[in-house]
């Protein structure tokens, strides 16, 4: 592989290490007698103040019928299934978009129509969405109605293409519209303005899954269903907490209980029989699953279908009810996986020694915002490679890839910090130099785009200027919360497994992470990277096992030190063990 080129701006001074600060705890709160003090604490500083806001239920959803346009795709669907007509799903690349596509194929079948197809774009064929290219060669499946998941919203040209076929269009997304809303006939996303649905985290996955409940409703009223015949769209719940997870979209109220559904499914072992397989072919507990072994094991196999290969193999194994199929394709989505492992680790070597270079350069100044770029590198996995270098530097990050072999087009995918919003930066970046960007779309944390290869320095020169400009100079500043000390008698496996099944955790109800000061009683390095303790701790008469992953810095531990840390039960050693999961070692 090539030296990769950065590009790179003179930046602030370098952060310091990361800072941990604790979390305010307010007093108030109405909690069940049974529950866990440290339980109470760790919600109240999430700010929920009762058991129901704390692990919210099905029936506390906000309706579907609070969501714009919902009565009109509601109906759209209903005549088009009344009708007879064709309907095609079109799902997208990520992991979102399969489970979505798998949700709006499953239920439309459940709820009555006879003809639903599906496809996927190919991420080197046809791009991002509903693409023109895309439509083309989807045109002679005629459908009726076309329905995109997960995307549509900034697809203007594919959705006008599909209309001049004489296709009806509806659109579900969920990411953030642009001035322009594409010419479909109905359009569903909770982020388009003046929509009144109060959850605006919805990922595509929860946005089809709410036009299915809402359709539900209209055909009961209609009578469609004798007694005891109406589907149960709750056995999709566990595709929807799948996609939901993997999307990293934040888990408030209504989409925690969309997600803790799902897992409920998972654990007891009614979840579909492809990501039963998925499960197993991970090596996970599904009894013991929960919303990190979705981020770190299903997802990331899901996905890499979509960077490396196509995902119509991820889909395939979303709808299949066929179990030996299933086994095959978990196997074959393993053995992606483990290649694009490989092709990420190549990517990402060679990333940081080009960060590296720019910081000694600078002389150990880090730039404010960093564009990678490297002609071989794999468009597929320049996601994963900002996230990476998004974590090395704490700065906002886009790596681009060829889009094709030889082309002339870059594919960018960018990642950001808390405290700066990735997809309005490319907005104001896109007004002040129209033409610049081809196509760009996301969210706060994350976002893509595409541009020429000729104009890579002048988007690059733009970004920065606008970073330099909205930025706010405490965002560079990297900051761990901390749920604050534990006390010896809560170092044990009951407080572990009351933080295990409190979630679902994640974007923004993260996991709890706690500080302290220990001692060190013993220490080895595993792997040649990982740093394994042995801690004591006061109140405690056994030591404390604790596991820093890559933290071995060629220094030993100071006698006393200071870490940040997750308390998990040790699967390993089983038997009622614990262990800490450290994030930050600092000697004391």
């Amino acid at each position: 592989m090539t030296p990769s080129r950065s590009f790179f701006e003179p930046a602030l001074s370098s952060p310091d290490s990361p800072q941990i600060q604790r979390r305010a705890i307010p007093d108030s709160g109405e909690w069940p007698a049974d529950m866990l003090p440290l339980l109470q604490r760790v919600f109240a500083a999430r700010g929920v103040t009762d058991a129901a806001q704390a692990q919210p239920k099905l029936a506390q959803l906000h309706a579907p019928e609070l969501m714009g346009s919902m009565q009109a795709a509601v109906q759209l669907l209903a005549d088009t299934i009344a009708a007879g007509e064709r309907i095609l799903v079109v799902g997208d690349f990520d992991c979102d978009g399969a489970t979505a596509c798998a949700v709006g194929v499953r239920g439309l079948r459940m709820l009555g129509a006879r003809d639903v197809m599906h496809a996927v774009p190919n991420r080197m064929l046809h791009g991002y969405g509903l693409s023109p290219s895309l439509v083309a060669d989807l045109a002679h499946l005629q459908p009726g109605l076309l329905v995109t998941v997960d995307h549509g919203i900034a697809c203007h040209a594919g959705v006008a293409a599909a209309k001049a076929l004489g296709w009806k269009v509806l659109v579900t997304d969920h990411h953030l519209p642009g001035e322009q809303l594409p010419p479909a006939d109905v359009l569903v996303d909770p982020n388009i303005g003046g929509d009144a649905f109060p959850s605006k985290a919805l990922a595509g996955v929860g946005v089809i899954f709410y036009v299915l409940m809402a359709l539900r409703r209209h055909l009961r009223l209609q009578g469609a269903f004798a007694a005891g015949t109406e589907p149960d769209l709750l056995t999709l719940l566990d595709l929807v907490a799948v996609g939901t997870v993997a999307d990293l979209v934040v888990l408030d109220a209504n989409n925690r209980a969309l997600v803790s559904a799902g897992l409920r499914r998972l654990r007891a072992g009614q979840g579909c029989v492809g990501l039963q397989a998925l499960i197993a072919a991970s090596g996970r507990d599904p009894k013991r699953l929960t919303a990190t072994d979705i981020g770190f094991a299903l997802g990331p196999r899901l996905n890499a279908a979509g960077r490396l290969e196509d995902m119509a193999l991820g889909i395939e194994l979303l709808l299949t009810e066929d179990v030996v199929q299933a086994r095959e394709i978990a196997g074959t989505l393993e053995q992606i996986n483990a290649e694009r492992r490989a092709v990420q680790q190549v990517m990402t070597d060679d990333a940081e020694r080009a960060v590296s270079r720019a910081v000694l350069q600078a002389e150990g100044e880090r730039p404010i915002a960093a564009c990678l770029f490297d002609p071989e590198w794999h468009p597929g996995v320049v996601g994963l490679v900002a996230s990476k270098m998004k974590d090395r530097l704490h700065r906002p990050v886009i790596a681009f890839a060829p889009a094709e072999p030889g082309g002339d087009s870059l594919r960018g995918s960018a990642r950001s910090i808390p405290g700066f919003h990735i997809r309005d930066a490319l907005a104001l970046v896109n007004a002040a130099h129209p033409g610049l960007i081809d196509r760009f779309g996301g969210h706060a944390m994350a976002a893509g785009l595409s541009l020429p290869h000729a104009r890579l320095p002048d988007f690059q020169q733009a970004f920065v200027a606008v970073v330099e400009a909205s930025m706010d100079p405490a965002a560079l500043q990297q900051q761990l919360l901390s749920d604050g000390e534990l006390d010896g008698n809560e170092l044990d496996f009951r407080h572990a497994e009351a933080l295990r099944l409190a979630g679902p955790w994640g974007q923004g109800f993260p996991e709890p992470l706690f500080d302290g000061h220990f001692q060190v009683a013993r220490w080895q390095v595993l792997k040649e990277k990982h740093l394994k303790l042995s801690l004591r701790v006061p109140g405690r008469a056994e030591p404390v096992n604790a596991i820093h992953f890559s933290g071995w810095t060629g220094n030993a531990p100071a006698n006393h030190v200071h870490i940040a840390y997750r308390l998990v039960s040790d699967d390993y050693r089983g038997g009622g063990a614990i262990q800490l999961i450290v994030e930050h070692c600092a000697n004391a």
